[in-house]
């Protein structure tokens, strides 16, 4: 038998459960927000507590990079992401997220070839790509400056 694009996406459709794009959308939304909610709410008390804006935003983020890593390993994430889809991609929880993940995945494997090898497994291209971004970004800034 020979599978057609055509037969393969009728058989998909049969398959794959229906999804509400508008309620996904809305539940990401949320859940996105009330992450950002909760980062701002945060950066607000650090500066309260008289914190510079530099060291306000350091301690915001490295915050929300421990919740988001305790929640992961609880498998309390998981079940966020179940709900928020997209929204819970936040950038710095997202990558957190992302990284545990794959630490919790491969610590059967041992310290060294489980969890030192394979934990940037999803995380490498984000670090990767971000970096030559950077790089490109600065160089194009600074020949711009230049005239």
């Amino acid at each position: 038998m020979r599978i057609t694009p055509e037969l393969y996406q009728d058989m998909q459709r049969q398959v794959l459960p229906k999804s509400n794009i508008k309620v996904n959308v809305a539940k990401a939304f949320v859940i996105g927000g009330c992450i950002c909610t909760i980062g701002q709410l945060l950066l607000n008390g650090f500066l309260a507590l008289g914190f510079t804006q530099d060291i306000a935003s350091a301690w915001t983020s490295i915050t929300l990079v421990a919740c988001s890593a305790v929640l992961t390993g609880f498998g309390l994430y998981e079940r966020l992401a179940r709900h928020g889809g997209a929204g819970t991609l936040v950038p710095i929880t997202g990558f957190a997220n992302a990284i545990s993940s794959s630490a919790i995945e491969a610590k059967t494997e041992g310290l060294v070839l489980g969890i030192g090898a394979k934990i940037f497994t999803i995380a490498g291209p984000v670090i990767l790509y971000g970096c030559t971004a950077s790089v490109i970004y600065g160089l194009i800034y600074f020949i711009i400056n230049l005239f």
